[in-house]
């Protein structure tokens, strides 16, 4: 079977990043955990402010001007401190989108995660990686698959991505842990899920690496499953779907990795196995159908070499405060309340891109995104991804 020349040399270019000090990461997460800022609202105000302590700063009156009725909430000093001295005992490091170590791929997503807890090796981050996810009550053959696809894609070169979860997941970690393997988690570093693979995320933490966007000690609810998907699919250049039923968590993991721009592939099953149901839907629905190893590297050969890239941050980071840190940047300005007015009433409950928000008002995309950012900040907008925005509570 063909193999990657060197892993690392498939990765994107990487993104203008800085190196955080101390205080500038604490400045990150305190923004992180603030009110109503998200993953846009986040790099929005990095790159508005040049930094996350101006940003902080900002937030009150940039809450109070787009129509907040009482003080925004923002995450005290010591919350975050606390927050990092819970990492740090568990063997986590914090990293943010604005650092070299922050995945290239996931930053390169609509709205990645603004910062990753990550323990073990991180360089396998930037590897080549395909994730491998299905079934959690999977069949005897299913995992035979899954076994042969993780040992010979792992010889091929490329990292594997999986959930933790039982059945293929941990088939797939277990095979590729002595090679590389990367466990992303919907819950805390420190919280083990399902309990039985204890052992096994101790050893990912250690000869592989764990990855989760959730704090230390936080335990999952059904809603982080999907984002942590999300991730699985940000992380890699392609997603192998073996069984999955037609309502199954794999297909949502298959629908984000179609939403992000990256290969499905899926094996096919018995027409009469409900575990293959999904996987022979996705193969009608325009997934690459394999049988073998080599299938996958094949496709993937020539899309890691043809990557388009954007930068997402392009001011400097700055955290340092000042005496005119509470002004925006030069070349921007604070929209009036007639602006936020305008914006208000072009919306409506129904997701509208922001350059069609622009024509429809007549004002320029600079003061509809800082309108919209105003707006935000007071939870009076809902954001879909980076370009679509609707009325909260329509």
């Amino acid at each position: 079977m063909p193999k990657l020349e060197q892993p690392l040399l498939f990765k994107p270019a990487p993104l203008p990043t800085a190196e955080l000090s101390a205080d500038e990461r604490l400045a990150c997460l305190r923004l992180i955990r603030s009110e109503n800022v998200g993953p846009v609202t986040f790099r929005e105000l990095i790159n508005r402010f040049g930094g996350a302590a101006r940003a902080l700063e900002a937030l009150p009156e940039l809450s109070r001007r787009g129509g907040s009725r009482r003080p925004i909430r923002l995450c005290p000093k010591s919350d975050a401190e606390r927050e990092l001295e819970a990492a740090e005992r568990v063997g986590a490091v914090p990293v943010f989108t604005i650092e070299p170590d922050y995945p290239a791929l996931l930053a390169r997503i609509e709205a990645p995660p603004p910062m990753l807890y990550i323990k073990g090796r991180r360089e396998l981050l930037n590897c080549a990686a395909v994730a491998i996810v299905g079934s959690r009550q999977c069949s005897a053959a299913g995992v035979q698959l899954t076994r042969r696809f993780a040992n010979e894609l792992a010889e091929a070169g490329f990292v594997i991505v999986s959930g933790l979860a039982r059945g293929i997941d941990r088939a797939a970690h277990d095979t590729a842990l002595n090679r590389g393997t990367v466990a992303v988690l919907a819950g805390g570093i420190d919280w083990i899920y399902p309990p039985e693979h204890a052992e096994l995320q101790q050893r990912i933490g250690i000869e592989g690496c764990l990855v989760t966007e959730r704090p230390p000690r936080f335990q999952p609810r059904d809603k982080d499953f999907p984002r942590r998907n999300r991730i699985i699919a940000g992380l890699v250049y392609g997603v192998v779907i073996i069984e999955a039923a037609t309502r199954s968590g794999t297909l949502v993991t298959a629908r984000y990795a179609n939403d992000l721009g990256r290969e499905v592939f899926a094996l096919p099953g018995h027409p009469l196995d409900p575990r293959a149901e999904g996987t022979n839907r996705l193969i009608k629905s325009g997934a690459t159908f394999v049988t073998a190893p080599e299938d996958v590297v094949e496709v993937l050969r020539p899309i890691m070499g043809l990557q388009e890239h954007r930068a997402d941050y392009t001011l400097p980071v700055d955290t340092t405060p000042n005496e005119t840190s509470r002004q925006p940047p030069s070349g921007t300005t604070a929209p009036g309340g007639d602006q936020i007015n305008i914006v208000l009433t072009a919306l409506g409950p129904a997701p509208v891109a922001i350059d069609a928000l622009s024509r429809a008002t007549g004002l320029s995309v600079q003061d509809v995104q800082i309108a919209l950012l105003e707006l935000d900040l007071a939870g009076r907008i809902e954001r879909q991804g980076h370009s679509l925005v609707a009325l909260k509570g329509g």
